[in-house]
């Protein structure tokens, strides 16, 4: 749920929201009452509502063309079932990647950094770092990731300064 969790987040802050309450309490004239300044922060709150559900739900919707072109460019698991035997085949390699390649980089890294995997060259081991990132974004998350790259990069920094 990329693009709806792109939208939340980006009203996790709700900057309409601040601006609401500086339009009524700074520009507004101060001849309105305060029941006045109340009902107009109100229809402005409500407006607010509106334009988050609107912008939700083009997201939503948005979410799901995608979806549906990639079942389109790629295929589903329906359209393998119909295979006689390359279908299961397919199927099987396909669910079994993202655990293979967990293993395999959780094997990686256990014979490199127990030092019974010499990574000689810095080739090497830029590949390492660059399959290790590919797998853990997929295992944790891109934000996850992304949160971490600091401090992996300051790992390494002074593992080869």
């Amino acid at each position: 749920m990329g693009l709806l969790s792109a939208v939340k987040t980006f009203f996790g802050d709700n900057p309409l929201s601040k601006a609401v309450d500086r339009v009524v309490d700074r520009i507004l004239p101060e001849t309105l009452s305060e029941v006045e300044r109340e009902d107009l922060r109100r229809q402005m709150h409500s407006l607010e509502h509106d334009i988050q559900m609107d912008l939700e739900q083009v997201a939503r919707e948005a979410e799901a063309v995608f979806n549906e072109r990639i079942a389109q460019l790629e295929g589903t698991a329906n359209d393998l079932k119909s295979l006689p035997i390359l279908g299961p085949i397919v199927l099987f390699l396909r669910g079994v990647q993202r655990p293979l390649w967990g293993f395999a980089a959780l094997a990686m890294d256990w014979l490199w950094f127990s030092g019974q995997w010499d990574v000689g060259s810095e080739q090497q081991q830029t590949a390492l770092i660059v399959i290790n990132t590919l797998v853990l974004g997929f295992l944790f998350g891109e934000r996850t990731v992304r949160n971490l790259s600091p401090l992996i990069t300051q790992v390494f920094g002074k593992r080869h300064g």
